[in-house]
Formats: structure tokens, C-alpha cells, sequence
């Protein structure tokens, strides 16, 4: 049997994945706070270990005050710094270490597969030092995969559990003039994404979005039509600056991010187009 080992097991994604895992026979092992500040139970862990899953990190959609941001950089970095020199340092090393990142590594004037350009605002070199930071864990034994994760959509979290409610009673709408990109993907495909990676053992930077890119106004149709509700309140953007400041650029700067590699590999998506990712959770 072999064993995997989640950081951020107790989120939407981390939930998901132990309940995935378990079913197919897998020991999962969720890492947690304490575990991580111990180096010498990290160790133990990691020493009896054939994959890590690194997922912990603060909420991305939050108001970024200077401590926030600082907070953002340390959950990720400072927890990816543990994980790697943990991995460095057990006799019994990993087979495979799959961090995450996410697509707000791009800038947002195009459409992009996983050699796009980087962007430089706070988002962008935050995803940068921190799969720069995974990548130490590189060695003889262990393989190094990172998931640049679009916008995780699911029934029982996620992005969509939060933005439903206002289309349900009829006051959804676009974020501004709803133009900006929206990279996303159906849980189903995250979760079968990372079986397809570990079972092959593939080593390389994956975008983890659906293969069909929209935008904000395409998720705002496509969630009024399978609701049967208006869209015909946007959302000032203005509006969502003065509740998440610098952090509204999330919500408002959307990347278009395409899965070329997992795609020439041939994984195949069950949901590939934002319609069918709504009419399927919001069945």
C-alpha cells in the first residue's frame, strides 16, 4: 500500500483528495500544523512516505493588508522550505513531491499553456519563489511536479459554494464589464489529473485548468442558465477595492491558462467547457 502525505489536507481540495486516495487503496497521512514545526515528526513522516502533496497556504481571496500578504508568502514558502529539507534529509526519500501554484503566475493579455509569460505583480513572484522553493526537493530519488491550479470548482467547497447564493435569489452578475479571463476546472478533473500524474510519475509544471478557457461573463451565463435566474447585476469593481484592496486583482485581473502538457499526454477531461462544469455541479 503505498502512502501519501498532504499539507492543507483539511481544505476543499485536501479533503477531497484523502476521500479520492482512500478509495483507490492509498494511506493517506495529513501533515499537520504540528507536525510541521516539529522537524523531527516531519522527518518521521516523510521517511515512510511515497508521495507529498503540498497544498497549505492562507486564503488567496481575502483583503491583502501588508500582514496578509506577509502571511500569504510564509504560508506557502516558509511550508514548502519544511517539506524540502525534510525530503532532503530522510534516508527513505519520496518518490514524488507535487506542489502547488496556480495561474496567477501569467500576466493577462493572453492565452496561455504552462511556458507563458510571468507577470510581476505580488501574485505572480509570490507563484514564482514558491515553485522555485518546491523544485529544491529535486533529487536522485524524488521527482518534483507543480500544479498551477486555476479556479477549483466543486458542489461541497470552493469558488462556487461562495458565489452561488446570489445567483439562486436572482442578484448575480458580472465582476465589472465581466471581459476578464476565468481559468478553472471541475473537481472530478483535479482529482483524476493527480492520480494520471502519480500513477505515470510525471515530472514537470502542469496548468490544472480546464481545457476550454472563458471568462467572468461566461461563468455569470452559464450559471444563470442552468439556474434559470437574471444576470443582469454586475458588480462594480470599484466596489470589490474597497472590500478586498490590492487583493480584488484575483477576482478582476483573470488569467487564461490552457493544460497543453497534461492534454499531449493524453489525459482526457471529462469537463471541458464552463457549461458543462456548471450543469453538472449545479444539477
Amino acid at each position: 500500500m503505498k502512502t501519501i502525505a498532504i499539507t492543507g489536507a483539511s481544505g476543499f481540495v485536501g479533503t477531497s483528495l484523502k476521500k479520492y486516495f482512500s478509495a483507490l487503496g492509498y494511506k493517506i497521512v495529513s501533515i499537520s500544523r504540528d507536525i510541521l514545526n516539529d522537524n523531527k515528526k516531519l522527518e518521521e513522516t516523510l521517511n515512510q512516505t511515497d508521495i507529498v502533496i503540498n497544498l497549505a497556504g492562507a486564503n488567496i481571496i481575502n483583503r491583502w493588508s501588508e500582514s496578509y500578504k506577509k502571511l500569504l508568502y510564509s504560508s506557502r514558502i516558509e511550508t514548502t522550505s519544511k517539506i524540502v529539507n525534510a525530503i532532503n534529509s530522510v534516508q527513505n526519500k519520496p518518490k514524488l513531491l507535487i506542489s502547488t501554484s496556480a495561474v496567477g503566475i501569467y500576466d493577462n493579455k493572453t492565452t496561455y499553456d504552462e511556458n507563458g509569460s510571468y507577470s510581476n505583480d505580488f501574485l505572480s513572484n509570490l507563484c514564482q519563489d514558491w515553485e522555485k522553493e518546491a523544485k529544491k526537493a529535486k533529487n536522485e530519488t524524488t521527482k518534483v511536479s507543480i500544479f498551477r491550479f486555476g479556479i477549483v470548482m466543486g458542489k461541497d467547497g470552493g469558488a462556487l459554494q461562495k458565489m452561488i447564493t446570489p445567483f439562486k435569489l436572482g442578484l448575480g452578475g458580472t465582476i465589472g464589464d465581466g471581459k476578464q479571463a476565468f481559468s478553472y476546472i471541475h473537481i472530478e478533473d483535479l482529482l483524476n489529473a493527480y492520480k494520471f500524474v502519480i500513477e505515470n510519475e510525471f515530472e514537470d509544471t502542469f496548468n490544472l485548468t480546464a481545457p476550454v478557457p472563458t471568462t467572468n461573463k461566461g461563468l455569470t451565463l452559464a450559471l444563470g442558465k442552468t439556474l434559470k435566474r437574471p444576470t443582469i447585476l454586475p458588480v462594480p469593481q470599484f466596489v470589490l477595492n474597497i472590500i478586498f484592496s490590492e487583493g480584488a486583482r484575483v477576482l478582476t485581473d483573470g488569467q487564461s491558462a490552457i493544460p497543453k502538457k497534461l492534454l499531449d499526454l493524453g489525459f482526457k477531461f471529462r469537463f471541458k467547457t464552463i457549461e458543462e462544469t456548471i450543469e453538472d455541479l449545479c444539477k
